[in-house]
């Protein structure tokens, strides 16, 4: 196998696990939300954010590099208009993420705190989870975007 194809496959099975564990975790949340039992939530909101730190975390690192190294072998300009798009909606969905993970912990704790004493999740529970959840519309629209021009490698014109 050669460097490139190397870290290409890096690339891609650690953008699978990025979008892949993302909108997994999203999915059981936002459900678990809706079921209005506490003890699911305290216990899905638990996973959730044991899966970003474990699965999502690394690939959210591990994907520029890579993808700089391969811009590097391959040769692509940095000012290649599909780079450019791409690299601009990963950061889009990085600036959802961020405030994502301090939610997911926050909520986490409001669940297993409410829980532990039987009582209701607080309305904050609720206000972050509505935050949390229109975060993850724009951050899922943007990395569905980067797989769409990592793919496709589209002639756009340039800025």
């Amino acid at each position: 196998m050669t460097l490139y194809a190397f870290i290409k496959t890096l690339h891609i099975l650690s953008s699978v696990l990025l979008v892949g564990t993302g909108f997994g975790t999203a999915f059981y949340l936002f459900f678990a939300n809706r079921s209005g039992s506490v003890a699911s939530i305290a216990t899905v909101s638990r996973l959730v954010v044991r899966a970003d730190w474990w699965f999502t975390t690394p690939a959210a690192f591990i994907q520029p590099l890579t993808g700089l190294w391969l811009m590097h072998i391959a040769g692509w300009p940095w000012r290649t208009p599909w780079l450019m798009a791409s690299i601009a909606l990963y950061l889009l969905a990085g600036a959802c993420w961020l405030p994502v993970v301090w939610l997911q912990l926050r909520l986490a704790t409001m669940a297993k705190e409410a829980a532990a004493a039987g009582t209701a999740l607080p309305p904050l529970y609720w206000r972050y989870a509505r935050y949390w959840e229109w975060l993850g519309y724009p951050a899922f629209v943007a990395m569905v975007g980067v797989y769409f021009l990592m793919v496709g490698k589209p002639a756009l014109p340039l800025p």
